[in-house]
C-alpha cells in the first residue's frame, strides 16, 4: 500500500489563509476567527449608528470608539480633529476610557492622551503612525486629513495588517459622519436664515402695500383739494368780472334810464306813454342788478365740497355756477380715465373761460359742454345758442395773438395757448345750436416710465 504524501505547509497556508510557525494551525485559525468576528461586530455597530447621526455625530463617534477599543482591547480611544479642519464644528475631540464613558473635556484626559491630542491638532501627515503605546490612524475625506483616530495598545499585543484596515474603516466612517453632520447643520442654519429673510421680506412687502395705499389716499385728497382750489379760483374770477364789468354796466344803464324817465316826466307828465315804459325799463334794470349782486354773493360765499374728484365732476361744478342765467348741459362720452392734473386743469380752465364768455358776451340762454374720452386723449367742446360770429371771433383771436389793440378777447388767446401748451389743437366754429362752438383736442398723458 502506498504511503500518503506529506502535506506541504505552504499549501495549507493557502487553503486556510493562515501562516504560522507553529505545528498546530487550529490555534491560529481560532485567533483569526476571533479577530474577524470582532471586525464584523465593529462594522455592524458603525452601520447601525450611521442612521442616527444626522443631527449629532456623537452617537457614531461613540460607536467608533467602542468598536476600536473592543477590537484592539484598548484602554483608551480618542477621535480628534485638526485645528484647521471643519472650523464650524463645536465638538473638536471625543475620548472614551476604560469604563466606556465619553470625555469631551481636555482637563479630564490623562497626560499621555492629552499629548496625543496636541499632536493631532497640528498634524497633517496622511500616513498611519504606530508606536509601542499608541496607534494613530488618519481620518481622511477627499484626500484631506480631518483628524485622527487614536487607540492605545496593550503591552505585548501584536498588531496585524487586518487590524489597521479595520481602524482605517472606522476612522473614515467617522470622518464622513462628521462631515455629513456639518453639512446638515449648515443647511439647517441656511434654511432658517432664508425663512427669516422671507418673513422679513413679506412683512416689508405688507408694510409697503399699506404705505402705498396711504399715499394713494393722500394723493386722492390732494387732487380733490387741487380741484377745489381750481373751482374756487374760477368762481372768484367770474365774480370779479361780474362786479367790475356787468354790475357796473347794469348800474350805469339804470342811472341812464332814470335820467330819461325824469326828462320824460317833465315833458309828458307822470302819465305820459314814454314815462310808463321807462319806469318798466328801470324796474327791469333794477332786477337785473339784484340778480347780478346775488350771483356775485353766491360765487364769493358758496362753500366748496369734497365731492369733486374728476374732470367730469369739475365740469358739472362749473356749469352749476352759471345757473339760473344760463342753462348749461354737460355730456360725457367714452370711458372716463384720469388724464393727469396738468391736462385736467387746463381743460377745466378752457371750459370756465368759454362759459364765462357765453354768459357775458353772447346773449345766450343755453350752452352745452361735451367731453369725449378716447385712446388718443380727450376732446372738449363748448357751444351756445347766442349771437356770436365764429369768423369775427377768429379775427379777434388773430389780433390778440399778433399783439393788436383789441384786448377784450384775451380769453380766446388764453384758451388757444393752453391747448397749444398741451400739444393739442384749438378751433372756433359755428355750433348746431346756432351760436359759437369752441373745440379743444389734447393728447393723453405719456405712458408711465416713458
Amino acid at each position: 500500500m502506498a504511503q500518503p504524501e506529506p502535506i506541504d505547509d505552504s499549501s495549507l497556508s493557502t487553503l486556510t489563509g493562515v501562516r504560522s510557525g507553529k505545528k498546530s494551525y487550529y490555534v491560529e485559525l481560532r485567533r483569526t476567527e476571533e479577530r474577524m468576528t470582532s471586525a464584523v461586530r465593529a462594522l455592524e455597530g458603525i452601520s447601525s449608528a450611521l442612521v442616527r447621526t444626522r443631527d449629532d455625530p456623537r452617537e457614531l463617534l461613540h460607536g467608533v470608539l467602542r468598536a476600536a477599543a473592543g477590537h484592539l482591547r484598548a484602554d483608551w480611544t480618542m477621535m480628534a480633529l485638526r485645528d484647521v479642519a471643519l472650523p464650524g464644528l463645536g465638538t473638536r475631540f471625543l475620548a472614551a476610557g476604560i469604563t466606556g464613558a465619553l470625555i469631551d473635556s481636555e482637563r479630564a484626559l490623562p497626560g499621555g492622551l492629552r499629548d496625543q491630542l496636541f499632536q493631532v491638532r497640528t498634524d497633517h501627515d496622511p500616513s498611519t503612525t504606530v508606536t509601542d503605546e499608541w496607534v494613530r490612524v488618519p481620518m481622511t475625506l477627499d484626500g484631506e486629513v480631518l483628524g485622527r483616530l487614536v487607540v492605545s495598545r496593550p503591552p505585548g499585543d501584536a498588531l496585524d495588517t487586518e487590524d489597521l484596515w479595520v481602524l482605517r474603516i472606522l476612522a473614515n466612517q467617522a470622518a464622513m459622519s462628521i462631515h455629513t453632520a456639518t453639512l446638515y447643520t449648515t443647511a439647517t442654519d441656511l434654511r432658517a436664515r432664508a425663512q427669516r429673510l422671507y418673513d422679513e421680506i413679506r412683512r416689508s412687502s405688507e408694510d409697503l402695500q399699506t404705505r402705498t395705499a396711504e399715499l394713494e389716499r393722500a394723493e386722492g385728497r390732494l387732487e380733490v383739494l387741487h380741484q377745489r382750489e381750481l373751482l374756487d379760483a374760477e368762481r372768484h374770477r367770474i365774480a370779479l368780472e361780474l362786479h367790475d364789468s356787468v354790475a357796473q354796466y347794469v348800474l350805469s344803464a339804470g342811472l341812464a334810464v332814470d335820467v330819461c324817465r325824469s326828462e320824460a316826466v317833465e315833458q309828458e307828465g307822470t302819465r305820459g306813454p314814454n314815462v310808463a315804459r321807462l319806469v318798466h325799463a328801470r324796474d327791469l334794470v333794477a332786477k337785473a342788478g339784484d340778480q347780478v349782486r346775488s350771483v356775485i354773493y353766491a360765487l364769493h360765499h358758496e362753500p366748496g365740497g369734497d365731492e369733486v374728484a374728476s374732470l367730469p365732476d369739475l365740469l358739472h361744478g362749473l356749469a352749476a355756477q352759471h345757473q339760473p342765467t344760463l342753462a348749461v348741459a354737460v355730456r360725457i362720452e367714452g370711458l372716463a380715465t384720469p388724464l393727469g392734473a396738468k391736462i385736467e386743469h387746463a381743460l377745466a380752465r378752457v371750459a370756465g373761460e368759454a362759459l364765462f364768455n357765453v354768459s357775458i358776451h353772447a346773449r345766450a340762454t343755453r350752452a352745452a359742454v361735451r367731453l369725449r374720452y378716447s385712446d388718443a386723449g380727450a376732446q372738449l367742446s363748448v357751444s351756445d345758442d347766442g349771437s356770436g360770429d365764429p369768423r369775427e371771433l377768429r379775427r379777434r383771436l388773430r389780433l390778440a395773438g399778433g399783439g393788436g389793440p383789441d384786448g377784450r378777447h384775451q380769453g380766446l388767446l388764453n384758451m388757444a395757448s393752453r391747448a397749444e401748451d398741451l400739444g393739442g389743437t384749438f378751433a372756433i366754429r359755428r355750433a348746431r345750436l346756432g351760436g359759437v362752438l369752441i373745440d379743444v383736442t389734447v393728447p393723453g398723458p405719456p405712458p408711465t416710465g416713458s
